[in-house]
């Protein structure tokens, strides 16, 4: 099954970076410096953001539905970055030594199917969603936070 990974729109966060402090907090938002590498994934540029490089930490709704699932949770996103090109059939870097949490939705938004995925289990696991039928779409979450990491949809049905 082929597969493909966007990181989302840079822009729709740009105006954060140009918050003060008070503004971000009555956003809900906070400016943080990355203190580790790995540590602070990026999730436009789906990599990690280097030690010392100002990120923004803000709530997102990943999954904005009206059914049960609707979720939000925190994320990062790096200063000045664009997503880039799609990964076709391939991780991006911000998977690396992660587990992630895989989960299918169907087309109404539903959960159909879920399930973990270590390190190296990844790709074999967006092959055991996308053989259910029944599965729309993969998001891909960090086990051990559970933030939103990506979504993963068949390729060639667009996003």
């Amino acid at each position: 099954m082929s597969f493909r990974i966007v990181g989302l729109e840079a822009g729709d966060f740009a105006p954060y970076f140009f918050m003060s402090d008070a503004e971000l907090r009555r956003s809900g938002a906070r400016m943080v410096v990355a203190d580790a590498h790995p540590g602070f994934p990026c999730r436009a540029s789906l990599e990690d953001a280097r030690q010392g490089e100002r990120v923004l930490l803000i709530n997102f709704t990943s999954h904005d539905v009206a059914n049960p699932y609707r979720t939000a949770h925190a994320i990062y996103v790096r200063e000045g970055v664009s997503a880039p090109e799609p990964w076709i059939d391939r991780l991006p870097p911000v998977f690396a030594g992660r587990t992630m949490s895989l989960r299918g939705f169907d087309d109404e938004g539903m959960m159909v199917r879920a399930l973990l995925a270590g390190s190296g289990e990844v790709e074999a696991g967006i092959a055991a969603l996308f053989a259910e039928p029944r599965v729309a779409c993969i998001h891909a979450h960090n086990a051990a936070y559970g933030c939103f990491a990506a979504r993963i949809e068949r390729e060639g049905d667009g996003l």
